[in-house]
Formats: structure tokens, C-alpha cells, sequence
């Protein structure tokens, strides 16, 4: 048995797999490397950040950010500063997913009622 957060994981990679393979992609090992990055450097709903950012503290570079943009301040912040940053980043997630947890839990007790038992009876 798994958790129901597994199962929505392996839910979304499988749909973005079989999106992804068509005539360019005809296998699973080509496309697994770019649904993959398309995975983690997506935000999530739950805990408002890309894996990659919660892991790493900055959104990878995609093709866009190779043209001549402005670059992000958060990729010139200098050691202290980024751990900061990303200290700041890690609790803001736990918050999110602490937000989310009750969330689903108050939906899913939405009609519940609350049993009570008493000693003796």
C-alpha cells in the first residue's frame, strides 16, 4: 500500500510520459530526462515551490533565460545570504504543507461525526 501522495505522483509523471512519447519520443528512456525536468521545476500546489527550488533554493534555467533577460538577484546573493534564503524557502514549505494537510484533513472529515467514549460503558 502507498499513500495517496504517492499515488498522485505517479499519476501526473505517468500522464506527462504518455503526452510526451509520440513520433519525436519513442521510447521512455529519451523522454524520461525532459518529463523529469518538467516535473521538478514545476510548482506544486502543496507546498507552493518546485522540488528544484526546495531542494536547491533557485528555479533551473530554461530556454527562455538564455536570451539576453535580466537575470534573478536571488542567483547573485552571495554564501550567508542564500542559505538564509533558502532556510526562509524550507520553512515556508513546511508551512504550506502543514496548511494543506489540514485542509485535506478538515475535507475529509467534512460529515464525520466525532464519537466519543466514555469508561465503563
Amino acid at each position: 500500500q502507498t499513500d495517496g501522495r504517492t499515488e498522485v505522483v505517479n499519476r501526473t509523471l505517468g500522464t506527462l510520459l504518455r503526452a510526451t512519447i509520440s513520433k519525436k519520443f519513442k521510447s521512455l528512456e529519451e523522454c524520461l530526462p525532459f518529463v523529469e525536468f518538467a516535473y521538478n521545476s514545476t510548482v506544486h500546489s502543496t507546498t507552493g515551490f518546485s522540488p528544484f527550488e526546495i531542494v536547491y533554493g533557485l528555479n533551473p534555467l530554461n530556454p527562455m533565460d538564455l536570451l539576453s533577460l535580466p537575470m534573478s538577484e536571488r542567483l547573485n546573493l552571495d554564501g550567508k545570504k542564500k542559505a538564509e534564503y533558502v532556510r526562509t524557502l524550507h520553512e515556508k514549505v513546511r508551512s504550506n504543507i502543514e496548511k494543506n494537510i489540514q485542509q485535506y484533513t478538515r475535507q475529509a472529515n467534512k460529515g464525520k461525526k466525532k464519537v466519543t467514549f466514555e469508561p465503563g460503558c
